[in-house]
């Protein structure tokens, strides 16, 4: 996939743990650091649900705002970062297996400079949700 493509970027792992377990992560917004490398911070205003805004801070990036948009438990949540000119879309996915489950994680922009934010922040994406990936992974295995 070329990065001036309109495709979402996308990983998925393979989770030897409940679907529950993950989403029950994804939920406790103020921890996404503990698992997620590519975070120092995180935080919603209300509850892990469509319509709460929060916070998130990139390590080496500026704080940007979030909204949930659609929260579905236990298998998906989409949020929204809205930079000028262009929205980031932040999709998460769990699928049933029968080891336990699989994450999917996407991001993909849209809009008028969606070109832009795709070409200055979409390889450090890129190089960063493989790590976000086996964080997530780790944490749902540690207590099965």
């Amino acid at each position: 996939m070329s990065e001036g493509s309109g495709e979402a970027l996308r990983a998925s792992v393979d989770v030897a743990a409940a679907p529950a377990r993950v989403f029950a992560l994804w939920a406790d917004a103020a921890a996404w650091p503990d698992w997620d490398p590519d975070l120092e911070e995180a935080s919603l205003d209300g509850l892990f649900a469509s319509g709460s805004r929060g916070v998130l801070k990139p390590r080496g990036g500026p704080r940007t705002r979030i909204e949930l948009v659609d929260v579905t438990e236990p298998d998906a949540f989409t949020a929204v970062s809205r930079l000028p000119g262009c929205r980031m879309v932040f999709e998460h996915r769990i699928e049933a297996i029968a080891t336990g489950c699989r994450v999917t994680h996407g991001v993909r922009f849209e809009g008028p400079l969606a070109f832009v934010f795709r070409r200055l922040i979409g390889p450090s994406i890129r190089r960063g949700l493989p790590g976000t990936m086996a964080g997530l992974k780790a944490a749902a295995e540690m207590h099965t």
